[in-house]
Formats: C-alpha cells, sequence, structure tokens
C-alpha cells in the first residue's frame, strides 16, 4: 500500500508522487497529517529544484504541520497515539522536515525521526481546530521577527509585506498591546485581513504617500536633514529591496529593522545613514526559543481569517497557482481529509 507526498524532482518539477509509507524505528513517531501551508519557500524550492538546485534524491515539501500522533516507538515517552500535535521542523544533523531531510508535510503520514529527543511533537489545544493549529509554524516566523526588533510597550511599528508573516509579526504586535501598527501592501485583500486583526492603518505604496502617512500617524522627529517619521520599529515581509533602501533612507535616528522576508539579491545600502542614525538592522529566521508560544496565541486570539485558501492534498496544483498568484491570498492549507 502506497501514499502520496509532495516532491520536487528538479527546477520547476513538482509532483504529487506514490511513495511508500513510513517504516518508523523505536525512537520514531508517525503524525497522520490534518493541514499542511504551503509557502514562498516552496516556490523556491521549485524554482530552484531544491533548497539549494536539485539534490541526489527528490525533495520532499511541507513544514507547516499539524495533525494527529498515529504511532510512536517503545523509546518516545512524550508522545502519545491520539494526541492531536503540532510538528516541529527540526533543526540538527537529520534536516528540517520539508526543507531538505527525507520527509516532507505534504502527505497523509509524516514519519518524526528521533522524537525521543523530544521538541518535535507540542500538543493542541482540543479547542482549536488542526487547520488553525497548522499556523504556528510561520506564525512563529513572525513572531521571531518581532523578538529580533526588540519592541517595547509604546513603540510604533510599520510592517512592510501583508502576506501570512507579516500578518503574524500584527498579530504578535497587537497580542502583546502594541496597537500603533501601520501595514503596508499593495493588494486590497491583504490590506483587508490587516485592517481585520486590528491594524491602525494600512496603506498602499502605489496610491499612498506611505512617508506622509507614518508621520501622521506616528509624529515625527528631529534628523540633520530634516524630521523624519517618528515610528521606531520597521519589518520587512515584503521582499521587495527598494523597501530596505527607504527605511534606511527616510526612517528615524535610532529606528530599528527587522528583516524576515527572503532577499536572494544583494541590495544597495547606504551605510552613512545607518552610521548616522545610529540603525540598527536585524535579520530574522526561524521562531523563538518557546515554540509553543505560538501555538498559545493561536489559543487565546482567533487567526483563522489568515486562512483564505483550504485545498485538499489531490488538488495540489490549484493549491499552488493560488500561492504562485499570492497577492490575493492569505494562507494556503493543503488539508489531508476529514480530521483538518
Amino acid at each position: 500500500m502506497t501514499m502520496r507526498q509532495v516532491r520536487v524532482h528538479g527546477p520547476g518539477d513538482v509532483r504529487l508522487d506514490e511513495i511508500e509509507p513510513p517504516r518508523p524505528g523505536p525512537r520514531d513517531a508517525v503524525v497522520r497529517v490534518a493541514a499542511c501551508g504551503i509557502c514562498g519557500t516552496d516556490l523556491s524550492y521549485i524554482r530552484r529544484g531544491g533548497p539549494a538546485g536539485p539534490g541526489a534524491a527528490p525533495l520532499c515539501l511541507g513544514h507547516e504541520v499539524a495533525g494527529i500522533v498515529e504511532w510512536v516507538g517503545r523509546e518516545v515517552f512524550g508522545a502519545a497515539v491520539g494526541e492531536r500535535v503540532v510538528v516541529h521542523p527540526g533543526n540538527d544533523e537529520l534536516g528540517r522536515i520539508g526543507n531538505g531531510a527525507g520527509e516532507g508535510g505534504l502527505t497523509s503520514a509524516l514519519l518524526i525521526r528521533e522524537a525521543a529527543r523530544g521538541g518535535r511533537l507540542f500538543r493542541v489545544p482540543d479547542a482549536l481546530p488542526l487547520d488553525v493549529a497548522a499556523l504556528a509554524e510561520p506564525l512563529a516566523v513572525g513572531m521571531q521577527a518581532v523578538h529580533r526588533a526588540q519592541v517595547a510597550t509604546g513603540d510604533t511599528v510599520a510592517v512592510f509585506g501583508c502576506g501570512p508573516i507579516g500578518l503574524f509579526a500584527l498579530a504578535t504586535l497587537l497580542d502583546r498591546g502594541i496597537d500603533r501598527v501601520v501595514a503596508i501592501d499593495l493588494n486590497p485583500r491583504r490590506r483587508a485581513l490587516a485592517l481585520a486583526l486590528g491594524a491602525q492603518a494600512a496603506l498602499d505604496p502605489a496610491r499612498d504617500d506611505v512617508w506622509g502617512e507614518l508621520a501622521r500617524l506616528h509624529g515625527t522627529t528631529p534628523f540633520l536633514y530634516g524630521p523624519t517619521p517618528a515610528t521606531d520599529v520597521y519589518i520587512e515581509a515584503s521582499g521587495a529591496a527598494t523597501v530596505i533602501t527607504e527605511v534606511l533612507q527616510r526612517g528615524r535616528v535610532g529606528g530599528r529593522l527587522s528583516v524576515v522576508a527572503l532577499h536572494y539579491a544583494p541590495i544597495p545600502t547606504n551605510y552613512l545613514m545607518v552610521m548616522m542614525k545610529q540603525f540598527s538592522i536585524f535579520g530574522s529566521m526561524e521562531y523563538p526559543r518557546r515554540f509553543e508560544d505560538a501555538i498559545d496565541l493561536l489559543a487565546r486570539r482567533d487567526l483563522s481569517s489568515v486562512i483564505t485558501h483550504r485545498v485538499p492534498l489531490a488538488r495540489f496544483d490549484d493549491a499552488l497557482g493560488v500561492l504562485r498568484g499570492a497577492a490575493d491570498c492569505g494562507k494556503i492549507l493543503v488539508t489531508m481529509g476529514e480530521d483538518a
């Protein structure tokens, strides 16, 4: 008996393959997947043929996973059959699930190697639907972007890019009482999602004077060459190179920039402005030290509105088509059956 798995075979070559089911060992577990998100990282892997180009074997996709524990090895004590869980993709010598490891979450049954070590399976509260629980991984990415920027009570923030990561950074800020947060995105649907979550304002950079509006909403502060918006923190989740250039040119003295979007090409940077403004730039990747903080936030704050598309695994190509036109969607979930 076989099962289906989304795998990348080379640049632009992604397939829904029939593969053998997991063969777990005594230190492993198996999760019956309910839902798995897809994201821009998956698109980059498909385009390149793998994380850094084609590898020796097809790449299994899927790293935003929630499901039900179906099997545990005799040496695994931190999980039990029947538990509802979120899967941490991992980051060790075993690789990262959906990011180069031998396993990926876009399948019905996911092998969790070395589950006996702990830190890979996190329980989901009974009241939290599993498809919403699958948001934990990207939420943790947005949460880390906020952590890296050292956002404090009373800060004002601008979030560039209202895709899922930007929206989850926004949700993290609002959950912490940081309510003067302006969202910036070209797409009206994504701006509407930001406003629904509680953004102070949502600006269209193609039509609005973004820097004038930030000055109006957050006030101004002096600089040698004239006043700047007093916005304290900028979160770059758009992937647009011009954002970084403009933030350094037009941001405040003592400002902070957290870069969580993927930027593959070099970006010209005005280090004179960095020096004169004593501006801080933070790279942000992966998750907070306590991964379950994301699950806790999902349990106390309804973020289900960020999910705009739910597509069954058999129609993965449809989900991929929506993602490729990503400007008009929030989070896309691939579902595996009734457990979602």
